[in-house]
């Protein structure tokens, strides 16, 4: 079958799809509360729907009042016990898949359930969704002429007592339907190599060669390989190697302190860029606009949503409220009920609402990954968009950042202390450190109110990284590659003073 038939036919069937997300974007508030009321529904002969009755759960107020937010911690008896093989433990259907995720922070790792239902019902459906909002924003993408230049984890499939654990784009490839296995590159083969540097290596003599036509990965990692593409070709930019690319889908962290150097490396007025949103746990939101920044929280892939406004989150009645009540511009950890067994559960992400019709967000951190030692409550949004100000100001490119407290010291007053990796340096060191802290007094009042006359917080202290120092320190924790991350803000000193001794 001719290419462009096949790229007429995909975009047909994706764009069905859109008819379906008009439902949800007319009814929100219906739609997650007959959601929430069908996952009960399905649970009550499990072990926990008898523990806390759901049969006799028909609002959402009981459900709020009856059952418990939780942590991982709090739900890992009940995975270990289906890990080892018992079944209808949180879940009416066989739960054989479990995404290994032990983020950037906990040594321990976390064995996330990944039910069939989550997978075809929420993680390939946020993939095929994706594709269909583009396909409907670009009617003239050729996209599937060619392939998707993927970039996953670097982690095996392994077995445990009839159930299978590993990353989870290992679990995705894996199970990956036929359409979607045809329409990307590399290989299943490559993509599940362990070794990460062999793994570079392999996708880079395998892809060179192909009609790349879109981009799919973690930004951070995705900018290590287009770079090695460069080296390896000689080409000056990645049109020269795949000019059909139109777009790059990319999640995981921000993209604004990269987004330059990608525009540098695909010098093209009309490329796309798309953000999504997703983890272990689920598939929550996608950019539905093209050169938006906001993400549209997708409702009907069977995950019911909860929030808990920041200001009071720790505290002994934290403020839940679910969808139809949240605010606009309010920090919220997010809480998620989900057709994988997963009930009012943290996953220890922040967002904040840019809008309420639809509902849109964006992701502003994590619960665990703020410094707030001085009151000064810095949050990962603030740090991104100030760094990226700063690289702006004086013509520098940023590979990764960490930043920690230093703590006051008798008379001394505290700082914060920032460990920065350069691609390409600033042009005026002092002018980077000042444009720095002006950005996070203007993005941040209380950190503004800290920094008043040195009252509190003395200026930033900027430490330049030598060039591979966080790619070696990934390497040491086994953590290179996929969807790793680098700990962007802490309120204690670990991860610096041991990137500094490095």
């Amino acid at each position: 079958m001719p290419l462009p038939i096949i790229n007429s036919i995909a975009s047909w069937f994706l764009k069905q799809r859109i008819h379906q997300i008009e439902l949800f974007l007319k009814y929100p508030n219906e739609v997650q509360e007959e959601l929430l009321m069908n996952l009960i529904r399905a649970s009550e002969s499990t072990i926990i729907g008898k523990q806390y009755d759901y049969a006799s759960i028909k609002s959402y107020d009981t459900f709020a009042s009856r059952i418990p937010v939780s942590g991982y911690e709090d739900l890992e008896p009940m995975i270990e016990r289906t890990r080892k093989g018992e079944q209808n433990v949180f879940w009416e259907t066989p739960v054989k898949w479990f995404a290994k995720s032990s983020g950037t922070t906990n040594a321990k790792s976390k064995f996330i359930p990944v039910s069939f239902e989550a997978l075809e019902g929420c993680h390939y459906k946020g993939s095929k969704d994706l594709l269909c909002l583009y396909l409907n924003n670009n009617e003239n993408s050729e996209m599937f002429i060619g392939k998707s230049l993927r970039l996953g984890g670097s982690s095996q499939i392994y077995e445990n007592n009839n159930t299978f654990f590993g990353d989870l784009s290992a679990i995705l490839i894996e199970n990956m339907p036929i359409w979607a296995e045809f329409s990307s590159t590399p290989s299943s083969k490559i993509s599940l190599m362990s070794e990460w540097e062999s793994k570079m290596t392999a996708i880079i003599k395998e892809t060179i060669n192909e009609n790349v036509t879109s981009f799919a990965g973690v930004p951070s990692w995705m900018l290590v390989l287009m770079n090695k593409v460069l080296e390896e070709t000689g080409k000056a930019n990645l049109l020269e190697v795949w000019p059909n690319v139109e777009v790059y889908f990319h999640g995981g962290v921000s993209f604004d302190p990269y987004r330059e150097q990608y525009q540098n490396l695909l010098p093209k007025n009309d490329f796309k860029y798309y953000e999504i949103y997703n983890a272990s746990e689920g598939f929550f939101a996608i950019q539905d606009l093209n050169n938006s920044n906001d993400l549209l929280l997708m409702l009907d892939y069977g995950i019911f949503y909860e929030f808990i406004a920041m200001d009071t989150f720790g505290s002994i009645n934290p403020n839940i409220v679910r969808l139809a009540d949240v605010k606009l511009d309010t920090n919220y950890a997010i809480v998620i009920t989900t057709n994988s067994g997963l009930w009012r559960y943290m996953i220890g992400d922040t967002v904040r609402f840019t809008s309420l019709n639809p509902y849109r967000i964006r992701v502003t951190g994590r619960t665990k990954h703020h410094i707030n030692v001085f009151g000064e409550e810095l949050i990962i949004e603030n740090a991104d968009n100030a760094i990226s100000k700063a690289c702006q100001a004086t013509n520098s490119e940023m590979m990764d950042y960490t930043v920690a407290p230093i703590f006051m010291k008798d008379k001394e007053k505290g700082a914060h202390e920032w460990m920065i990796e350069f691609r390409k340096s600033p042009e005026d060191i002092a002018l980077f450190c000042q444009v720095l802290d002006e950005s996070l007094q203007n993005l941040n009042s209380d950190y503004e109110a800290k920094r008043y006359n040195n009252m509190t917080l003395n200026p930033p202290v900027v430490n330049f990284a030598r060039t591979g120092l966080f790619y070696d320190w990934l390497k040491t924790q086994d953590k290179l590659g996929g969807q790793h991350k680098i700990p962007r803000l802490s309120n204690q000193r670990d991860y610096l003073e041991q990137l500094k001794q490095m």
